[in-house]
């Protein structure tokens, strides 16, 4: 049962992933390159009717998380409490700008909402490229110093920094120069995936200004992809271990390159939705193959005297996971019933459909 719920939390966290995903990018597209009112309008209205019910998987998978890894959920959302209450700021910020916007029909009141929407969801895309160059770096259980720990063996708390802005410290903290590499990845992919679901679902002026841009960042991501896979080394010494031993594995990096060089082709692409398609299947590839990466390790310890967090040792009581899997069934099923009505009601283009009169 452990491996099931880790599915399901894995599965819902890469749903989360695409789908707010495109809302993060959307809200930087909308920060850098759009300069009228009639490009802001049509942003706002590619997200309007789905952006806060996208956010519910994020919700819902921390629930999957207390509920199956309690441990795993209590170790992390303290460890990770600071950066955690930052995340949320930024998502409440991301929902007013969008909200307040309109509500004062005033240029300095729209443009500074316009800033709270574009800047929270540029740091959000980046916060969460950081939290994903967390996990697959590990963390200092127990912290541990000189040989000796000084906590539980699942505690830690990290600051959003330490001194020498190395991953391989023994005091580690939040950002580091492989946690922000990790972190610019996911602004130039989201950005990428954002302007290409506004491709989707606008028929906007903007579009054919963001094809480009899709395209000229393709290679700024390629590029920081070769260079992460490069310094990977100096994390994990065998980071492909298990690919080697499971040689099925290797099918996600191929599904996460597939997508990638498949947005080489965005400018000549017939469909708006092949764009948004690629960029999809380079999201869940490269969330999938992070994951195998490190299985069946949850959070890797950093130390040799406190083992890694593992969902063998952080699960609940196989009881509790049993009978959770009803309950799960059905709040499935209403979810599958859910985002058929919702993305069926609002198909087609929504650049006519102004944001508020969904």
């Amino acid at each position: 049962m452990e491996l099931f719920w880790y599915v399901v939390l894995m599965g819902m966290l890469a749903i989360y992933v695409v789908l707010d995903g495109y809302d993060f990018g959307a809200g930087i597209v909308h920060l850098f390159f759009a300069k009228t009112e009639k490009d802001k309008k049509a942003i706002t209205s590619a997200i309007g009717p789905f952006w806060d019910a996208n956010e519910v998987w994020l919700i819902a998978s921390g629930g999957v998380l207390f509920f199956a890894f309690p441990t795993l959920y209590a170790s992390s959302f303290s460890g990770f409490y600071l950066p955690l209450m930052m995340i949320l700021w930024l998502l409440i910020f991301r929902a007013i700008g969008l909200e307040l916007r309109g509500q004062v029909h005033n240029r300095l009141w729209e443009s500074v909402w316009d800033k709270a929407f574009g800047i929270s969801s540029l740091l959000l895309a980046l916060f969460f490229g950081v939290a994903l160059g967390n996990v697959v770096r590990g963390v200092n259980l127990g912290i541990v110093e000189n040989g000796v720990s000084a906590h539980e063996a699942h505690y830690f708390f990290l600051p959003l920094w330490n001194p020498t802005f190395s991953p391989t410290a023994e005091h580690l903290g939040i950002i580091d120069w492989f946690t922000l590499l990790l972190g610019v990845i996911g602004v130039v992919a989201l950005t990428i995936h954002g302007a290409n679901w506004i491709i989707f679902k606008t028929n906007a002026v903007l579009n054919d200004k963001l094809k480009k841009v899709v395209f000229r960042l393709n290679f700024v991501l390629l590029a920081l992809i070769v260079v992460s896979l490069l310094v990977w080394h100096i994390i994990e010494p065998k980071p492909f271990h298990n690919f080697i031993e499971a040689p099925w594995l290797w099918v996600f990096p191929v599904i996460t390159f597939t997508g990638l060089f498949g947005l080489f082709n965005v400018r000549g692409f017939k469909k708006d939705g092949q764009g948004f398609l690629c960029s999809t299947l380079f999201l869940l590839g490269g969330f999938a193959t992070t994951v195998a990466s490190i299985f069946p390790n949850v959070l890797p310890s950093t130390n040799d005297v406190n083992p890694s967090l593992t969902i063998y040792n952080v699960a609940a009581d196989s009881y509790g996971l049993t009978v959770g899997l009803n309950w799960f069934i059905i709040a499935l099923i209403l979810v599958i019933i859910y985002f058929v009505i919702q993305y069926r009601v609002f198909k087609g283009k929504m650049e006519d459909v102004g944001y508020g009169d969904h």
